[in-house]
């Protein structure tokens, strides 16, 4: 009789959460793109160009954790997520929700 974690590839859980990372970072640049371009649509106030910044930092913020996160699953030995790392990738995707909101309402 085999015990539960013989036998498995510990490699393919870490791979398999990198890739989820590189899917929410491609996803989260298309949101940032359509925001800054529904933002700029009125012609360049200095309201819509504050925005634009905002929204392009806070994308900035989002790709800086998630290409730290990525890299720390390449290691043998990943690390888990810190708390800190993973409240500002949270607060980075409800930014982006706020922002995709504004902008259409």
């Amino acid at each position: 009789m085999s015990t539960y974690g013989e036998g498995r590839d510990s490699g393919l859980q870490p791979e398999r959460t990198r890739l989820a990372w590189r899917r929410t970072t491609l996803a989260a640049s298309v949101v940032a793109v359509l925001a800054l371009r529904q933002a700029m649509r009125g012609g360049g106030t200095t309201a819509e160009v504050a925005g634009a910044a905002v929204i392009a930092l806070v994308w900035l913020l989002f790709l800086w954790v998630a290409h730290r996160r990525i890299r720390a699953l390449a290691a043998a030995r990943p690390r888990t997520l810190s708390p800190r790392a993973a409240l500002a990738a949270m607060a980075c995707t409800l930014a982006l929700a706020v922002f995709a909101m504004a902008v259409i309402a």
